[in-house]
C-alpha cells in the first residue's frame, strides 16, 4: 500500500518512518512525503493513482488541506484515494468541511499511531 502523506512540519517524515518500521521493512507499506499542497498535487499528477492513501495536514501555508482535499476530490476520482485529514485542532468548523468535502475520515494531532493501524489495516 502506497501512502502519501502531506504535512509542511518535514519532522512527520521521520516519525512515520519510525512508527512504521517494521511495516515498511516487510514492504506492506510505502510512504511519500509531500510538505506542502502543491507539492501533492504534483505527486499526484506525475504519479497518477499510486496512492491508496492520502494523509494530509489541515493548516498548511499556500494551499490548505481543505485546498487539496477539494483539488483531489474533483482531479483523482478514478478511482478515489482515501482521504484522512489531520489537524492539531479538532474544532467542528474543520471536521464538518472536511466530510462535505468528502474526506474519509479526520484525525487529531497528536496522532494515536495505534489508532492509525489499525485504520490502515481496514483500507
Amino acid at each position: 500500500m502506497k501512502v502519501l502523506v502531506v504535512d509542511d512540519e518535514r519532522d512527520v517524515q521521520v516519525l512515520f518512518e519510525q512508527r512504521f518500521r517494521k511495516e515498511i521493512r516487510n514492504g506492506d507499506i510505502q510512504f511519500v512525503f509531500a510538505f506542502s499542497g502543491e507539492e501533492a498535487l504534483g505527486y499526484l499528477k506525475d504519479h497518477g493513482q499510486e496512492a491508496v492513501l492520502i494523509l494530509s495536514d489541515i493548516n498548511m501555508p499556500g494551499i490548505s488541506g481543505l485546498e487539496l482535499l477539494r483539488q483531489i476530490k474533483q482531479k483523482f476520482s478514478a478511482p478515489p484515494p482515501v482521504v484522512m485529514m489531520i489537524t492539531a485542532y479538532g474544532d467542528e468548523d474543520n471536521y464538518r468541511t472536511a466530510m462535505n468535502l468528502g474526506a474519509d475520515d479526520f484525525l487529531t494531532k497528536p496522532l494515536d499511531f495505534a489508532i492509525l493501524k489499525d485504520k490502515l489495516k481496514q483500507i
